[in-house]
């Protein structure tokens, strides 16, 4: 197919998800809870322990046409089922989707981490693309409406260009099989893995010196930064072909996202979500700190996805969800020990060059600027913490581009980021010196870690009232 009719087609498919999203009727279905869709392609059922795999080992195959909303594209994806790692360490089987267009480009793959952000494994990029998520229904539990597809559908705009310029695309399911938001070093190992399978697959096309550049926002974002960081010890044979990472709107220090997006009226769902995200990654239970309204919560969370949170809960706190004497999220030990585990600001230094963006005026979504410590945000990521890793990146000597958008919130700042990251990734492939501003933006905030204080504790957000489930 030559490389104009391509780029047709990915317009056509492009507009098509903008139209689908913007001006179709949606049917709601009546039924008090669909079941999720079956698909055995995601079950490994070989004889073998899946432990006897190593990471990255292709378990399963197959191709299918590139699905918007559930309508079949002549853009042909093949899907590959292979090993990887969770949270804790034990192995998993995962699924990753890659895109070879007619006119690619040989030894240049982008890996494109979604922004999906869901609890529901319904919603991942795997199941959108095959066609086979149930969107216009509820979810399992009945109680959050699937528009997760739909998202994931519209994001070939992101990665379009790319695919059109003949780079192979890698889509891996950042969450994995259970949808373990928030769980960044489980999205950078499965992120890894997904490219040790794909090059061992023969209908991609990718070869062993291939060059692979990552990519992703927001959610996207922290798969991005997390295999950049674990790729030299976890994937050095990855780590040895990358040459750059492009990402904006990111989460480094959860424990400052819970103080800055705690109450907000756009964001304060994910303070929510996030908790049973990371409850379900690394096996914690919640429920000895929460009163009646956050258990309820947390059952009405357990297959939310982004869209769901944004909607159902403005102005949700930490506080609303916990008894008294854990108002301060710091009083809870399992809270610290995961926040220390996923922060950036305190894991390895990646090895690769970055181009780093942060939107900075949440206000638009109705998140006030945070205190000292703070500081503004896109109205659920922390500028200052961003910042702050962008600052520490450059003295670890890393050709490091950081922008800053102070008037604009989260979603417009993916549309600003994206072209600038477009041809940032498009320069890294054609081997032009990556470009750096560093020591020309302010340091940002402290990423040490939390420490854990009594139970009582006064808290740093004050109680909104305890709420009530809609």
């Amino acid at each position: 197919m030559p490389s104009r009719t391509l780029a047709r087609m990915v317009v056509t498919v492009v507009a098509a998800a903008a139209f689908v999203g913007v001006t179709a009727p949606v049917t709601v279905s009546v039924a008090a809870a669909q079941p999720r869709v079956f698909d055995t392609f995601y079950d490994y059922d070989g004889s073998a322990p899946l432990s006897s795999y190593a990471p990255g080992d292709v378990l399963k195959t197959r191709t299918v046409p590139y699905h918007v909303v559930n309508v079949p594209t002549p853009l042909q994806a093949v899907q590959v089922l292979y090993r990887s790692t969770d949270a804790l360490g034990r192995p998993v089987a995962n699924v990753t989707s890659i895109l070879r267009p007619p006119n690619a480009q040989p030894g240049k793959v982008l890996s494109y981490q979604s922004v999906y952000d869901s609890l529901n494994p319904d919603d991942s990029p795997s199941r959108a693309i095959a066609g086979n998520t149930p969107i216009g229904q509820w979810t399992p539990s009945g109680r959050n409406f699937n528009l997760g597809g739909t998202m994931v559908s519209g994001e070939i705009a992101m990665f379009g260009p790319m695919l059109a310029a003949g780079y192979t695309v890698v889509i891996p399911d950042t969450e994995g099989p259970e949808a373990d938001f928030a769980a960044g070093p489980e999205y950078g190992m499965l992120t890894l893995d997904s490219l040790r399978a794909a090059r061992e697959v023969a209908e991609t096309g990718i070869t062993d010196d291939a060059e692979i550049a990552l990519m992703g926002y927001s959610g996207g974002a922290i798969a991005t930064n997390w295999a950049a960081i674990l790729a030299p010890d976890y994937a050095p044979d990855v780590d040895d072909d990358l040459i750059g990472a492009a990402e904006a709107g990111v989460m480094v220090n959860p424990a400052t996202n819970l103080r800055y997006a705690n109450g907000s009226l756009g964001w304060g769902g994910v303070v929510g979500m996030a908790i049973v995200g990371i409850g379900r990654a690394y096996d914690i239970d919640f429920d000895p700190y929460l009163n009646d309204y956050g258990r309820e919560i947390m059952a009405r969370m357990q297959d939310a996805s982004i869209v769901n949170a944004g909607a159902q809960y403005p102005g949700l706190t930490w506080q609303q969800m916990v008894k008294p004497e854990y108002a301060d999220p710091n009083s809870v030990p399992e809270f610290v020990d995961v926040v220390n585990t996923i922060n950036m600001g305190i894991a390895p230094i990646p090895t690769i060059p970055m181009f780093i963006a942060q939107a900075a005026n949440g206000i638009f979504n109705g998140t006030l600027p945070g205190g000292p410590g703070t500081g503004p945000g896109d109205g659920v990521m922390v500028a200052d913490d961003v910042a702050a890793l962008a600052t520490r990146y450059c003295n670890a000597g890393l050709a490091i581009q950081y922008d800053q958008y102070d008037t604009i919130e989260h979603l417009i700042g993916g549309a600003l980021w994206l072209p600038g990251a477009l041809q940032w990734l498009v320069d890294r492939f054609n081997g032009a010196p990556a470009p750096s501003n560093c020591g020309k933006f302010a340091p940002g905030n402290s990423l040490a870690p939390q420490t854990l204080v009594a139970p009582g504790h006064p808290a740093s957000v004050s109680p909104t009232g305890s709420g009530s489930v809609s």
